[in-house]
């Protein structure tokens, strides 16, 4: 999959794409569905599949000081969407100029011109140009003109009713990490390299691989069940594990993260890039009068975690 980041300088091999059209947040099967469209139109038209995305984020752009929200970083986005066959990632900045452009220019300029864009998919509720202006109806009015393909998708609809980021981001602020997958399509993960920490886990018998969550919508903080593939290195592979996300209250955190304590394993992860998938809540966070009494909930946290996963 090639990544394109700037519509003004666009080889002749990368453009001419069928592309689909949105944030992909979370790349759920509303948005593969989405995608599917624009593989089935490349290939009536001879083009390859394209996404067509945004960084940083729209809504991070307007409010950059608004809470956390995405459910993956661009990274994790781009491999999710590589595994789903996706050939040309525009992944194009957000910024005041893109922003300030009518709906009108942003067809003219961004898909015509710039990318020259063969087919576009788009969903129902799809706003794009200066002040939210233009709307997947009028994109249909400007492809008719300008000479690209439009198919306005329909929404999905899950057993729970829409399908969506924001319904995603709601189930996982709920502890119901089942619920959320069931909309995903897939477990919601957390990828990122393992970071140093205290090594306070080591003395305790659970050693654990530490990952930021900065930037990330925080799903409900407690102690999770979990799948865990490490993605590089010497270990790289699959395993199970218990995580604990949130602020340790137990030793007094105050920057969240995940901590990883992974079942029959030995060996140094740190630099190592992990995907953690969130299986089953098992319990919130807490605090204990002991350590004897915080290691025996540990205990119990990964029995029963070994229990969850074994029925997988």
């Amino acid at each position: 999959m090639r990544i394109i980041r700037d519509y003004t300088y666009v080889t002749d091999a990368d453009r001419g794409a069928s592309v689909a059209i949105g944030n992909f947040d979370g790349v759920h099967i509303g948005h593969r569905s989405v995608i599917e469209l624009a593989r089935a139109a490349g290939e009536r038209i001879g083009a390859p599949l394209g996404i067509l995305t945004f960084e940083p984020h729209p809504r991070e752009y307007f409010a950059p000081d608004a809470p956390p929200f995405r459910l993956m970083g661009r990274e994790a986005r781009a491999h999710r969407l590589q595994k789903l066959g996706v050939e040309r990632l525009y992944e194009i900045k957000f910024n005041a100029g893109l922003a300030a452009l009518s709906p009108r220019a942003f067809a003219e300029n961004v898909i015509r011109d710039g990318l020259g864009l063969k087919h576009v998919v788009v969903g129902s509720d799809f706003c794009f140009g200066k002040g939210r202006a233009g709307n997947a109806a009028i994109l249909q009015e400007f492809g008719d003109e300008m000479g690209f393909g439009v198919t306005i998708a329909t929404l999905l609809e899950g057993e729970s009713g829409q399908v969506s980021s924001t319904a995603i981001r709601a189930a996982l602020s709920e502890g119901a990490p089942r619920a959320a997958a069931a909309m995903l399509g897939h477990w919601h993960r957390i990828d990122g390299p393992v970071i140093g920490g205290e090594q306070r886990g080591r003395t305790l018998g659970y050693p654990t691989a530490n990952m930021s969550i900065k930037g990330l919508h925080p799903p409900k903080f407690g102690i999770y069940a979990v799948l865990v593939d490490v993605l590089d290195g010497p270990h790289k592979g699959q395993y199970h594990g218990a995580a604990s996300l949130g602020v340790r209250p137990m030793f007094q955190g105050e920057e969240a993260n995940i901590e990883t304590f992974i079942f029959d394993f030995t060996g140094d992860l740190y630099g190592a890039n992990l995907s953690v998938g969130l299986i089953e809540y098992l319990r919130p966070e807490a605090t204990f009068d002991s350590l004897e009494a915080f290691i025996a909930q540990m205990d119990a946290d990964c029995l029963r975690a070994r229990s969850v996963l074994a029925a997988l």
